[in-house]
């Protein structure tokens, strides 16, 4: 199906969908209740060394990216990632993040990643 990628605070409308958090850290001011997840990926999160050297610099970006993946070929990672893979092959994968940068972040990174293994 398809990847879609929402800011959490930003939600007009939820879009329908399988809806994954991929923060580490759990959004402010969201209640658990309000965010309507039916998942928190937080182990497919960028490490918090990795995540504090990139600040959302786009011109740590690419460096960025390259890191965020290596992290995510870990064993550790891999089921999580096919889990993830598998239900956006069957429907819409909404992935959430909380940062204001829209373009620099890791969840770019993850719909790059779900969409290449299609």
């Amino acid at each position: 199906m398809s990847v879609v990628l929402q800011r959490i605070y930003e939600e007009d409308s939820k879009l329908g969908g399988y809806r994954v958090l991929i923060d580490g850290i759990w959004p402010r001011g969201i209640s658990k209740e309000d965010a309507g997840l039916d998942e928190w990926a937080k182990t497919l999160a960028p490490s918090s060394s990795l995540r504090k050297w990139f600040n959302h610099d786009k011109e740590k970006f690419e460096e960025f990216r390259s890191s965020y993946k290596q992290e995510l070929q870990n064993g550790d990672h891999q089921e999580d990632l096919q889990r993830l893979k598998e239900k956006s092959d069957g429907e819409r994968v909404v992935l959430l993040y909380g940062t204001k940068e829209k373009e620099y972040n890791h969840a770019v990174v993850m719909k790059e990643i779900l969409e290449s293994k299609k």
